[in-house]
């Protein structure tokens, strides 16, 4: 099977980028050892966070470390036995999420988010699949005072800095906008450009669907095979000039094959579905910040999700988040029974200053990187793929990628 390009991995980054290139003329072949979506990109809060310049920041202050420490929070979890391999990523991780470093991060970061509600339209409109985004926005609720004001400081910040919008909102208009909340709130921000999707997993479906409909091809395969001769690249029958890498989480098992060794590690998070108790309705999406899990409303059910979990990719699932929010979530939000007969895991890729790898492969020729994305995985994925198809079709890029290149490590 002979293709002008081959791309790993079947995530929303790698379906972004094999549409992108088949609508180029491309001739594409996607490679997954699964399905579309049914790893990483199956389960996650469902929003294009056009308010996401900042990069989620390990937290710098005493506070919040000491909480940490203890290991019994919900937005926080780790393995203890993989720290010892964690902590020099951690270390550069929290290197980088000084204030200063930081905000440098978020103007670099900034220039791909502000693409990614554009981007994201002009894909689902493409492949009919509009019907599974809905512009309601989503909110950070509070219930103290302090961290009310700290986050409308904040965000008043990134108003003036990016241009962010969002609405404060008291207690009257929390009952308003959420009667089905319990009324132990003292404030919400609610940022009114973000997209929710209520079906992830669906979207990266459509997305898939309108690829092949372009005259792309889907395959399952392994990706641990993919070797470079004279003529391009080649995975077991599949022979392509040009090859992207875009396997999430696992993107490190080929590229160290490859002698890349990037600073990668992984964030896992857990979700579960409830039904809605009786006649409730969540209308938006909803960050119960003080508490650190988050619910949005889904075509399934009531996705309760829960925040990072620092241990190795492969190590046992230990859902211990999902059991602390559950019972507090029930609180807020009348929740019936769970849906899903056990909790869905994923693995988030990280690197340690909180930007994705996207851009040529340092060492290979007509070799593409494309992962990395951390908690904007769904975010970025369309800004990802017309980018990196840009680049590799030799078009002018309508960001600059020097910033989220390889060699930076």
């Amino acid at each position: 099977m002979k293709a002008d390009a081959l791309v790993l991995g079947a995530g929303i980054i790698g379906v972004s980028v094999a549409v992108h290139l088949q609508k180029r003329g491309r001739a594409t072949v996607l490679v997954d050892r699964r399905g579309a979506a049914e790893e990483t990109s199956f389960g996650n809060a469902g929003l294009v966070q056009r308010e996401g310049v900042y990069p989620y920041g390990f937290p710098h202050d005493f506070g919040a470390l000491f909480r940490y420490g203890l290991n019994r929070t919900i937005d926080a979890h780790y393995h203890p036995s993989a720290i010892p391999r964690l902590a020099p990523f951690l270390w550069r991780y929290w290197q980088h999420s000084r204030p200063a470093r930081h905000q440098a991060i978020a103007r670099l970061y900034a220039k791909l988010i502000e693409h990614c509600i554009t981007e994201h339209d002009a894909l689902a409109n493409e492949a009919g699949a509009q019907a599974l985004l809905r512009r309601t926005g989503w909110m950070k609720v509070f219930r103290t005072e302090r961290e009310r004001d700290r986050r409308f400081a904040e965000a008043q910040r990134w108003k003036q800095e990016f241009g962010i919008r969002s609405s404060f909102l008291d207690r009257k208009a929390i009952q308003e906008a959420e009667p089905h909340l319990a009324p132990v709130l003292v404030g919400a921000l609610h940022f009114t450009d973000p997209v929710a999707v209520i079906d992830p997993h669906g979207l990266a479906v459509a997305y898939l669907a309108l690829f092949e409909r372009l005259g792309g091809r889907f395959v399952q395969g392994n990706a641990i095979g993919l070797s470079q001769d004279s003529d391009g690249w080649r995975l077991g029958p599949i022979a392509a000039e040009k090859a992207v890498i875009a396997l999430g989480p696992w993107a490190d098992v080929v590229t160290r094959a490859l002698g890349y060794d990037l600073p990668l590690a992984v964030k896992r998070g857990y979700h579960m579905h409830y039904r809605p108790a009786g006649h409730a309705v969540l209308n938006h999406p909803v960050l119960d910040t003080e508490r650190g899990y988050f619910l949005a409303p889904m075509a399934r059910g009531v996705r309760l999700t829960t925040g990072a979990e620092f241990a190795l990719r492969d190590a046992i699932r230990t859902p211990v988040q999902l059991g602390r929010a559950e019972p507090i979530a029930r609180d807020l939000f009348p929740l019936a029974e769970r849906l899903d007969t056990e909790p869905w895991m994923g693995a988030r890729p990280c690197t340690p200053d909180m930007m994705p790898v996207i851009g040529r492969a340092p060492r290979h020729a007509d070799l593409w990187f494309a992962f990395g994305h951390a908690h904007h995985g769904l975010t970025l994925g369309p800004v990802t793929g017309r980018l990196i198809a840009e680049m590799m079709c030799g078009e002018k890029p309508f960001v600059d990628p020097s910033p989220y290149r390889a060699e930076r490590f």
